[in-house]
């Protein structure tokens, strides 16, 4: 065979590539002649033998893997190899490949051989990439920064990406759905264990994408072809050379399960990115829920304190969050993914798990339908939506769902407490998910689209588990929100009985500390509206609207309902015979106490409140002084007793480091014992 491409002086160099080619060795031969003197130096060699299309559909994908260690210098021959080698086997070859990409622990020593020819080769510049590049310039030399090189692992991606791109297109059978759902599963799964550069993987992603399966642009005239290059199509792209003869086309279903295919695989590489997203400057997901408050109510932010949304703009790092989802949605939209379906998906009563979990040979999906979206990648992309309708168009919001029961059936889809756990893991889910529930949430109240619940069951598990969330996310952006969503829909319900019940409830069973402190405060919020001040009192007669008689808030039953919970007896509890039993419990409910002291002095205080709320009875019936109030002043003394004289708690605390901290809270609560007992001593007096 006559090889038109190489030049006589190319054969007087005795390279081996050249003096092994085929017909001097067979196939099987040369390869193993490519393997061992494959270097730097060669590839260009390699480059021009590789032109040759019966060579190259022979063994080409066989030389996959000895080039990815070389790139980025052996990408022109891997793109030679995606457009000339036989594309089902390259498939294959391609697709282990991106399995086997090590995305952690690089070496170093592998990274420094991927360099273009002719760079140095020298250790302690390989192993430090230089960050500036001369420019020459007729006086000076100008120094300009140009960007680190990009991890191996990220470039092998990358490449590989983009010999599917030429790959699948030349493939010419009955259900090339096959090959497809088999390159997306390795794609997903490559995508799954990296650990950095994920916006430039996701940006190769959406590059694989629009290639195979986005809009078409026309192909240019084909230019003249000459007898050497009758085997190679236009675009330099040679036929599959097992086309499947005389076959049917592929049918509109065909075409339909590829769609279907592609559209499951963004909403799983949108879900991939975001439940890894991390943040050590409490950024959870995009932070949909604060910026959307930040357009919504900028009242609300503080004066000197710098947005969120000015962060996603000023930094790097969040900027390059926003670009990479809104290449996934823009993505998407082109692939006709519809809202509904978006919705729908998210609402599967089952996570759909990974794409395609079993595609066999022998069972290929019957019909689009039988392929399932991401159930969390829905969720996010159905937020991105609705959430970029609010914060990047002047149109308002108009939430596509309400509260109830649209909103109450994706938190218990998403956020539920599993059996025996007591809530303790409620509130730990991905960050990016919280988020987007409770983005969802703000633009569903901002709409007023609250709904009406079936029955106070589900109010109550609907506010119990957003309750939870406020309680145990570790993000404090996450538990201002969650608390916020809980109050304003708690408040919402016309029934003060209800809401009340849901009051009490919280107080009487929760066992967290902070979740009860949120209770105090929605008794304080609704004693304080149904029993307004005298000048407000003043005002509401004259307008008509004073209906405070109507509101078990207004009355003494609500608070002598909560007595109990609200103060409750601590004698037991803190004198407890071993006084670090008797910290830690008096640890754990401080932040609660202190909320009930500060409520109680309230009371106190407000002597418009006395008659209407029957505060004296309170204190006296429900023995606050005796139960609550002297427990806790005992308890303090004991503690600092027992430190000051360096008893086992003294121990303890110097062992944590608290010593100073847990001495500052025994001060702050006798304070606020103090202030209350002032109070109660004026109670009596009147």
């Amino acid at each position: 065979m006559a090889y038109y491409h190489l030049r006589p002086a190319d054969m007087a160099d005795k390279n081996p590539l050249l003096e092994a080619l085929p017909p001097a060795t067979d196939y099987l031969t040369y390869l193993t002649v490519v393997e061992y003197n494959l270097t730097l130096e060669n590839l260009p060699t390699l480059h021009q033998v590789l032109r040759d299309t019966k060579l190259t559909t022979n063994i080409g994908w066989d030389l996959v893997h000895l080039l990815l260690p070389l790139l980025p210098a052996s990408e022109q021959c891997l793109q030679d190899i995606a457009r000339l080698g036989n594309p089902r086997e390259c498939i294959l070859k391609v697709t282990e490949s991106l399995r086997l990409i090590e995305f952690e622990g690089l070496d170093l020593e592998r990274e420094s051989d991927a360099v273009p020819p002719g760079a140095s080769t020298d250790v302690h510049h390989a192993s430090h990439p230089i960050k500036t590049a001369a420019v020459e310039a007729p006086v000076v030399t100008q120094a300009v920064e140009v960007p680190p090189p990009l991890p191996l692992s990220v470039n092998q991606f990358t490449s590989l990406l983009s010999m599917l791109s030429i790959l699948h297109p030349r493939i010419k059978t009955r259900y090339p759905s096959r090959f497809l759902a088999t390159t997306l599963q390795a794609v997903l799964a490559a995508f799954s264990h990296s650990v950095s550069h994920r916006e430039e993987l996701v940006s190769a992603v959406v590059r694989f994408v629009k290639d195979i399966g986005g809009p078409k642009r026309p192909h240019l005239p084909p230019r003249k072809s000459s007898a050497t290059l009758s085997s190679i199509l236009r675009d330099g792209r040679a036929p599959d050379p097992e086309a499947d003869t005389g076959a049917e086309p592929p049918s509109a279903s065909e075409s339909d399960i590829q769609a279907r295919l592609l559209q499951s695989f963004i909403t799983h590489v949108l879900e991939e990115y975001m439940l890894a997203l991390t943040s050590s400057q409490d950024v959870p997901g995009l932070a949909w829920c604060v910026r959307l408050q930040e357009k919504l109510h900028p009242e609300r932010t503080i004066p000197g304190k710098t947005t969120m949304t000015k962060q996603f703009e000023s930094d790097e790092s969040l900027h390059a969050r926003l670009t990479t989802v809104g290449e996934l949605l823009a993505l998407a939209r082109d692939m006709n993914l519809s809202t509904q379906e978006l919705l729908a998906a998210a609402e599967t009563a089952e996570n759909s798990g990974p794409l395609l979990p079993s595609i066999e040979e022998d069972e290929p999906p019957k019909s689009a339908s039988d392929i399932p979206l991401s159930k969390a990648g829905s969720l996010l992309l159905f937020t991105a939506r609705a959430v970029v309708r609010t914060l990047y168009t002047n149109r308002e919001s108009q939430s596509d769902l309400a509260i109830f029961p649209d909103h109450q059936k994706l938190l218990k889809d998403f956020v539920s407490e599993p059996a025996g756990s007591s809530g303790a893991t409620v509130g730990m889910e991905a960050e990016a998910v919280l988020d987007a529930l409770l983005a969802l949430a703000v633009l569903a109240i901002e709409d007023d689209r609250v709904g009406e619940p079936v029955d106070d069951e589900q109010f109550n598990q609907y506010l119990q588990v957003l309750a939870l969330v406020s309680s145990n996310a570790p993000s404090p952006i996450l538990r201002y929100h969650a608390y916020y969503v809980t109050t304003t829909i708690l408040r919402s319900n016309p029934s003060d009985m209800a809401r009340l019940a849901f009051i009490r409830d919280t107080l009487e069973h929760c066992p967290f500390d902070n979740l009860k402190v949120a209770a105090v405060s929605w008794i304080k919020g609704e004693t304080i509206e149904a029993n307004p001040s005298t000048l407000q009192t003043t005002r509401t007669s004259i307008s008509g609207s004073d209906d405070r008689s109507s509101s078990v808030f207004g009355t003494s039953v609500a608070l002598d309902t909560l007595a109990p919970f609200l103060f409750p007896d601590l004698t037991h509890d803190l004198s407890a015979a071993e006084v670090a039993s008797s910290w830690l419990i008096f640890e754990q409910n401080l932040h609660f106490y202190l909320a009930s002291l500060n409520f109680y002095y309230l009371l106190l205080s407000a002597t418009h409140l006395h008659k209407a709320l029957n505060i004296p009875g309170l204190h006296t019936n429900n023995d606050v002084a005796g139960s609550f109030l002297h427990p806790l002043r005992v308890a303090s003394q004991r503690y600092k007793a027992e430190v000051e004289a360096g008893g086992e708690l003294a121990a303890k605390w110097n062992e944590d480091g608290s010593t100073a901290a847990n001495l500052a809270e025994l001060q702050l609560i006798d304070a606020t014992l103090e202030k209350v007992t002032q109070a109660v001593s004026r109670l009596n007096q009147c």
